[in-house]
């Protein structure tokens, strides 16, 4: 196995903290922006708009981006995507109406997209088996650490002016500095990548992943309109707590190559779901803003086991011949379950009400996961039922 530089790996980290950074420097920002433009009608269904218009524009055009990534070749790619980072995604620093706002988030998702894929395949072509499974931990404890200097700075920021934490992109920039200098390309495959068995019809995972965006993205969606709206928490309390979120997540995430050897994909994602259930039904008992400190720690760490999961799922299924192609897939169903999310539940959120929402999210979800793992059990043959997958 080629040894890849220190450099390398670090710029790779880099490039995934950029993909978490597409909305989280925001999310304090939402409830702010819906004061500010509070005579613009459904502003609180358009504010939540800002965060997941990125994740539409990464759904409908990520296949294709997968293309253009895979011709003009991944460094180039990421060069210009963290240039278009930069300077559309701190567009909101001086746009003025909402329309050209909500446009900018769209043109924003297209650097995102392409990231993503880059980054995603990267991990693909570098590294193999037990090695890729620490890495993809170590990547998420990475991003969870820019996660929570981005959204507490955000928070921060937000408390002075809405439009500040919009300037946080600008480090996109910097980034720009270590991809030209440390990343380099592997576009060869080793001979016993041959020897894996991999399936070209991905669409069951691409479809799991999608399910997951939407049931983990209420977070990010719904959360900072519960805690500043009803329990008037601040921006930097927000930011504080939802920061705490990112902390397990990394460590979820770093938990997943202990879990693996244990169990398989099927089952490590649905112990993640059954913790972001048991997570959404304390949400909905708490009575005290402080107490968010305990859940959200709760969700970060089923979120940081269920993205792993998936990315390795559909690192270890694809040939490496299409693995651009495949990222850019499951990229698409990620981010399609990040739009569709507030859309979805926002009838709920209507007619529930954003405390009881949380509640009903839950123990509808461990029904499910309930209803699926007696499937599972039934109808899997017992020589099977301990085998790693």
């Amino acid at each position: 196995m080629v040894k890849i530089k220190r450099s390398t790996k670090f710029t790779l980290l880099l490039l995934s903290m950029m993909t978490m950074m597409s909305n989280i420097a925001i999310i304090t920002s939402l409830p702010l922006l819906s004061e500010a433009y509070k005579g613009v009608a459904n502003i609180e269904f358009l504010s939540r708009l800002m965060i997941t218009l990125p994740s539409l524009a990464i759904a409908l055009l990520a296949p294709f981006l997968g293309h253009f990534v895979h011709y003009f070749g991944k460094k180039r790619s990421a060069v210009t995507a963290l240039i278009f980072f930069s300077l559309i995604g701190s567009a909101g620093l001086y746009l003025q109406t909402i329309e050209a706002l909500l446009f900018s988030r769209f043109l924003f998702g297209i650097a995102i997209a392409v990231l993503m894929i880059v980054s995603t395949s990267l991990v693909g072509d570098y590294f193999r088996g037990e090695a890729r499974h620490k890495f993809m931990g170590l990547q998420s404890a990475f991003m969870a650490m820019g996660g929570i200097i981005f959204i507490m700075g955000g928070g921060v920021l937000s408390d002075i002016n809405w439009r500040y934490p919009f300037g946080i992109y600008l480090v996109g920039f910097i980034i720009i500095i270590f991809v030209i200098k440390f990343l380099t390309e592997r576009d060869k495959h080793t001979p016993e990548e041959e020897e894996e068995f991999f399936n070209h019809n991905l669409f069951y995972i691409y479809v799991l992943a999608f399910v997951l965006m939407v049931i983990f993205y209420i977070l990010p969606t719904q959360m900072p309109f519960l805690m500043i709206n009803v329990f008037h928490a601040s921006g930097t309390l927000t930011g504080e707590i939802i920061a705490t979120a990112f902390v397990f997540n990394a460590l979820g995430a770093i938990s997943f190559a202990g879990l693996k050897r244990r169990f398989d994909f099927k089952t490590i994602y649905l112990i993640g779901l059954t913790i972001i259930a048991i997570g959404f039904l304390l949400i909905g008992l708490i009575e005290n803003v402080y107490l968010f400190f305990i859940t959200s720690p709760i969700m970060g760490f089923g979120g940081g086991i269920l993205m792993t999961n998936i990315t390795v799922w559909m690192l270890q299924k694809s040939h490496h011949s299409k693995r651009v192609k495949s990222s850019s897939y499951l990229t698409s169903a990620l981010f399609l379950g990040q739009f569709s999310s507030p859309i979805i539940f926002h009838p709920f959120v209507e007619y529930f009400g954003i405390e009881h929402f949380f509640m009903v999210v839950g123990g509808l979800l461990l029904l499910v996961v309930g209803a699926v793992s007696g499937w599972l059990f039934f109808t899997t043959p017992a020589s099977k039922k301990d085998m790693i997958a």
